[in-house]
Formats: structure tokens, sequence, C-alpha cells
């Protein structure tokens, strides 16, 4: 049996009188990678801000293992399980990378800041921000200013400060944004070696195509606020309707 972890219902969001997302619906099976997909001015975004509750939406509610998120803060949602990412890079550039990571696993602890102690005596942070530097290919660099790292070496940090804390379900804005191609197999490669692991769920929105085709379980399209269709990704593929409204025109402009 499929278990749903995040769950949209008829979310709407207005700006004045603009309708940006118009009852949307949505199911995201644990253990999933779930694509969110659209043109420009197709409601993708603010949609995807309703979900990490950077927005709150004008009717509808989210739900996150059963349970009513729609009004959690930010914060309420990231101690909860839910980890998201933004399109444009945002990390501590003055800070080491490995010190990116420890804040990043140590701002999700129980454990109060003691002024007097020295950051190098949380231990188990270190450990487990080294551990998810392995992960992402970064534990060459722990030791370096993390303004240093070239692009796709700062989308991974990123990658890595969002999987610190250990959350169940990754909100990803854009990963490869701003990446050069050559660049972009990497880091899809990290994503796929963190669901490899289990235990993990990935919604996502991008751009990439090939990206979007290669790593989905499920993709959701959406045109002009509203959903337009939902199916696997040979099933997107083969709809016409996408074809016309999206697909087809982004693969001609490619091509």
């Amino acid at each position: 049996m499929i278990e749903t972890i995040l769950e949209a219902r008829r979310l709407r969001k207005q700006f004045g009188g603009l309708v940006a997302v118009d009852d949307v619906s949505l199911k995201v099976a644990r253990g999933s990678v779930h694509s969110i997909i659209g043109p420009n001015g197709a409601g993708k975004t603010t949609f995807f801000n309703l979900l990490t509750g950077l927005y709150k939406p004008t009717n509808g509610q989210v739900f996150y293992k059963g349970q009513d998120i729609t009004h959690a803060p930010l914060y309420r949602r990231a101690h909860l399980g839910i980890g998201r990412s933004f399109q444009i890079t945002n990390i501590f550039p003055n800070l080491t990378v490995l010190e990116n990571v420890r804040l990043a696993a140590q701002a999700m602890s129980n454990i109060n800041f003691r002024l007097w102690r020295r950051a190098e005596s949380y231990t188990d942070f270190t450990h487990r921000a080294l551990e998810v530097l392995e992960l992402v290919g970064l534990r060459d660099m722990a030791a370096l200013p993390a303004n240093i790292l070239p692009h796709g070496g700062k989308r991974k940090l990123e990658l890595a400060i969002l999987l610190a804390p250990d959350p169940e379900v990754l909100l990803l804005d854009e990963p490869t944004a701003g990446m050069a191609s050559e660049q972009v197999p990497e880091l899809m490669a990290t994503i796929a070696s963190i669901r490899q692991r289990g235990g993990k769920t990935i919604v996502l929105v991008e751009h990439n195509m090939n990206v979007v085709m290669s790593a989905s379980d499920v993709i959701t399209v959406m045109n002009l606020g509203k959903l337009l269709a939902e199916g696997t990704p040979a099933e997107i593929s083969a709809n016409k309707t996408v074809q016309s409204v999206y697909l087809g025109e982004l693969y001609n402009v490619e091509g």
C-alpha cells in the first residue's frame, strides 16, 4: 500500500486579483521523487512555497503524515522533518564548509547554546557534518571557506546543510539552477545516492527536463495556476496536452 507523507488539498493562493494557484491537490508518496513542472507563470513556485510554508494559502490545507500543518511556521516544519532548499544558494560564505553543516546539525538539536563552550567540543555534530559531507562529495573540502567553492560545490553544500538535521522530506527548489551542464549529472547522482540510502522523500521543482524525466517517480504538471496532468515520466511524455502546452515547445527550443 502506498503511504502518503505530504498532501495538498485544494490549495488556492490569491495576490489581490491574481489567482496564482487555483484549487490544486497533490499527494506525495513516502520514499518517492515527485517533481512539479510547468511553463513560466504556471504557479509551480507559488505552489511549492505553499507546501513549504513560506506562503499561507488563501484556501486549502497542507498535511504532513496526516497532520494539518497549513499554518505551522517554517521552524516548526523543520523540526517535524521537512527541509527545503532555495533557488538562490543560501550559505554562510565566511564560515568553512564544515562549520556551515555543523551549525545546521546543531540548530535542530535540543542542546542550548553555551557561550563559553568551544564549537569543536560538540563532537556528535562534527561527526554528523563530516558524514553528510562525505555523502555529497565535499569531505575533502571541509576546512575550506565556503565562499571559494565553485557554484556546483555551493549547491552541494546547500544540500549538505539541508541533510544535516536528517529530514524525512527534502523540498528542492531548482537544485540545478545556474549550474554548468557538466555539473548537473554529478549533483543528480548525489541526490540519487541520498534516495538509495532510504528514508527520504524528495519533492522537486526543476526546469531541466532531462533531470525531471530521469529522476522522478511521479511528475505533476501545472499551467495557469491549475493542475494540468500527473503521472509517471512515460505518461507525461506521451500526454498530448502536456506536449502542446509545455514539453513540445521546450524541446523545440532546446533542439
